[in-house]
């Protein structure tokens, strides 16, 4: 089994996809700033992030309700310069909501929300396991 992609259901698609594509800096697949589907992808790494349009989804499964309540998914991004990285990020518009801090002996991190409130972390690992 390998993992494909992350994929977040969001109701404000062009807002999201400007938050991974503008913001965070991730590279967009395709193009499609209105949707119903893109993937973006790091500068290293093999796994992606992709937004779907709730309500196709919806459609999909007919089961899913129109909003998300709670938070329900953490994307996670490794960065190598945590300090470095929030100061350019918050400088094209997020709004941490917490750190950069140390959440372990291992690692800082810095929590921010996309435009649906989705939570992102962004990680520096500070000491690789042997």
């Amino acid at each position: 089994m390998e993992l494909a992609q992350v994929r977040l259901l969001v109701g404000d698609f062009p807002a999201c996809y400007r938050f991974y594509a503008d913001v965070l800096g991730l590279k967009p697949q395709s193009g499609a700033v209105n949707g119903p589907y893109e993937k973006f992808s790091p500068a290293t790494g093999s796994a992606g992030i992709a937004l779907q349009d709730r309500a196709m989804m919806a459609e999909v499964l007919g089961e899913l309700g129109d909003a998300a309540t709670g938070h329900r998914s953490l994307v996670v991004l490794r960065v190598d310069d945590l300090d470095a990285c929030c100061d350019r990020i918050t400088a094209r518009g997020a709004t941490l909501l917490h750190g950069p801090a140390p959440m372990t002996d291992r690692m800082r991190v810095a929590h921010l929300k996309d435009p649906e409130g989705n939570l992102v972390e962004l990680q520096e690992w500070l000491l690789l396991r042997s």
